[in-house]
């Protein structure tokens, strides 16, 4: 984090001012910022959010002796004598947070060149977001989240690691009600704004797709005056946005695969070595060659090369760097195991549009002679929309003549049923309650030349068995 006085952190998160011994108001802290008492270290700021599971206030004293310069806090904790700790008292722990990252950026973003990207979507965030920062590192210090930080913690914590040298801000905004996304861009106002899809993921807690809609539209809604929203051609949904971002003084620039598209992907190939397709934006043209399995990623690329383009970064150099990206993040899309029996490791996060997608890279990459096996747990976040969704993904996971398909977990049973019912009845599709019995059978079922995808919700826990399979097939 930058440079502030005690008093300074003090007035951003509007809280009371606890010394310790040997602090004063001008004492200059710096150091990082977190939740995680485990990581704190000496200089660094700790935050005592409270929490389903635990308090952070307990782990105060923890802090203080890692070396911790200030907590904040909504309450006073007493620590020992011998590891003193200056304290901010504010009414909630969280939106301290949020206030304090909203004052360092605007400081930051005021002394100096700093370019923020906001990038929203039911799917793709986190790959969005990695190739972009892995386009922009090149052109100068570049601060993105680490994994999928992009909730009120998350967020705002990526957010408070800019420096006056920092030249771009990649945020990625998540949300699983209204509202959250209007928070979170809300304290940044992006220069540039990026919606790549409206689906169903979380449609639990937003009540459908209609009010999903209206939720990533909070973030063009947040755009700079003068900035750029680039939206997704194909989508209706977020091709709709288009007018509030004009409404706001945005431009408005389009990805897609379809002609309308200002940049947008030709002549696409899935293999198992990635995808490859030519790039076009106005008169050039560009082959790419993305390492990152599954054609679905090539709009994340789009979004990336167009989010970029409008950061200044020519079309040559953002496809050289995107070609040196291997894979999105662990457990997206991740290959392991070998040549042998390759496993496909994306159980980090599901929904509909993504389970489908990976089904399909499934069938794409897998050769004839060779098994498709689909290993998949349950979609979380649905609400109302649960059971049929699932039904959809078994039907598809026959239709596609996967040849075996392994489902975990009682909440992903209808699948398993869906997938009986549409004819895998001859042993095709199996159940089991947990991931260790879909293991044991996994061992003894899998053979030289198959193809094996392992997805689910993180809920459903199936990417450590993604893990172990990988570890055993390698």
């Amino acid at each position: 984090m930058i440079r502030m006085t005690l008093s300074e952190i003090a007035d951003a998160v509007g809280g009371t001012l606890h010394l310790a011994r040997g602090d004063g108001p001008e004492t200059v802290v710096s150091g990082a910022v977190d939740t995680d008492s485990r990581v704190i270290g000496t200089g660094d700021i700790f935050v005592a959010k409270p929490g389903e599971a635990t308090d952070g206030h307990r782990f105060v004293g923890a802090a203080a002796e890692a070396g911790a310069a200030l907590a904040v806090v909504e309450h006073l904790v007493e620590t020992s004598e011998d590891a003193p700790v200056s304290q901010i008292v504010v009414a909630d722990a969280v939106e301290a947070l949020a206030d304090l990252a909203r004052t360092v950026v605007a400081r930051v973003r005021s002394a100096g060149a700093l370019r923020i990207v906001g990038i929203t979507g039911s799917n793709g965030k986190t790959t969005t977001k990695n190739l972009l920062a892995r386009i922009l590192q090149d052109e100068g210090e570049t601060i993105a989240p680490r994994g999928s930080y992009n909730n009120e913690v998350g967020a705002p914590l990526t957010m408070l690691r800019v420096e006056e040298t920092t030249r771009y801000l990649v945020s990625e905004f998540g949300a699983s009600g209204p509202g959250e996304i209007a928070r979170l861009a809300g304290l940044v106002t992006p220069d540039v704004g990026v919606v790549l899809m409206v689906g169903l993921a979380h449609a639990g807690g937003f009540g459908g797709v209609e009010a999903t809609q209206k939720a990533k539209t909070e973030l063009v809604e947040a755009i700079r005056p003068g900035g750029v929203a680039v939206l997704n051609a194909d989508d209706p949904r977020v091709a709709a946005m288009a007018s509030v971002a004009e409404a706001r003084g945005a431009a408005v620039r389009w990805f897609g695969r379809g002609p309308s598209a200002e940049i947008r992907a030709e002549d696409v190939e899935v293999t198992a070595s990635g995808t490859r397709c030519v790039i076009v934006r106005g008169a050039e043209r560009m082959p790419l060659h993305l390492r990152v399995l599954g054609e679905h990623h090539v709009m994340n690329a789009l979004a990336a090369i167009a989010a970029a383009g409008e950061l200044g970064v020519s079309l040559p150099d953002a496809v050289a760097r995107l070609e040196t990206v291997e894979i999105a993040e662990r457990w997206r899309m991740q290959p392991l195991g070998s040549e042998r029996v390759r496993i496909i490791n994306d159980a980090y996060n599901a929904s509909p549009d993504s389970m489908s997608a990976a089904l399909r890279t499934l069938a794409q990459i897998t050769e004839p002679g060779q098994r498709k096996v689909a290993v998949l747990g349950a979609m979380s976040e649905l609400g109302e929309f649960a059971g049929e969704e699932h039904d959809r993904i078994g039907l598809q996971a026959v239709r596609l003549r996967i040849e075996r398909i392994v489902v975990v977990g009682r909440d992903a049973r209808r699948l398993y049923l869906a997938a009986v019912g549409e004819g895998s009845w001859d042993g095709e599709a199996v159940f089991f309650e947990t991931a260790d019995e879909a293991y044991e059978y996994l061992l003894g079922e899998l053979r030289d030349g198959d193809r094996v995808l392992v997805k689910s919700s993180n809920s459903a826990g199936l990417r450590h068995l993604g893990d172990r399979l990988g570890e055993s097939f390698s």
